[in-house]
């Protein structure tokens, strides 16, 4: 027999317990023998442990904020050497492996020296990177981060 095979309704019904015998879920209606599951009312916690001090309790609070904001990834401005006389934003970055995905946000930090005339795409460089580009020629242009298109989208935009 093979798995596309099996005779298998999507929609079993649930089990009816507590109807019988005959039913096939009569008696104690699977609920076992007397103790505390046995009984009607009130449930017990899902972190109830029969007493004993529950590891919920043990393990102290979370305190304090923690930001859901994914950090920048920093491009030192010495690597921008390699752009000479060129463009550099997200995807040329990206291509180049000096950042991890182009669809992040992106930002500049001064570290050594800028010898190459670059034009800057990205979304935020430090006032001494923004200085060091004019300083040598080139130009600082914020812009917002690129989006990442759907698959979808994608397939739909090539046709």
């Amino acid at each position: 027999m093979k798995y596309n095979e099996l005779q298998i309704s999507a929609n079993k019904d649930r089990k009816r317990v507590g109807r019988g015998i005959a039913a096939g879920g009569g008696k104690t209606a699977g609920r076992g023998t007397k103790g505390q599951g046995a009984r009607t009312g009130k449930k017990l916690g899902a972190m109830f442990q029969g007493g004993q001090r529950a590891l919920v309790q043990a393990v102290p609070k979370a305190r304090g904020f923690k930001s859901l904001r994914t950090p920048a990834q920093v491009v030192y401005l010495d690597r921008l050497n390699e752009f000479d006389g060129k463009t550099a934003d997200n995807m040329t970055m990206f291509e180049a492996g000096l950042i991890a995905t182009p669809f992040h946000t992106v930002k500049v930090i001064a570290r050594g020296e800028l010898t190459a005339k670059v034009t800057l795409k990205v979304q935020a460089a430090s006032k001494s990177v923004q200085e060091a580009i004019t300083k040598a020629g080139g130009s600082f242009e914020k812009v917002a981060t690129p989006l990442q298109k759907s698959a979808a989208k994608a397939e739909a935009d090539e046709k």
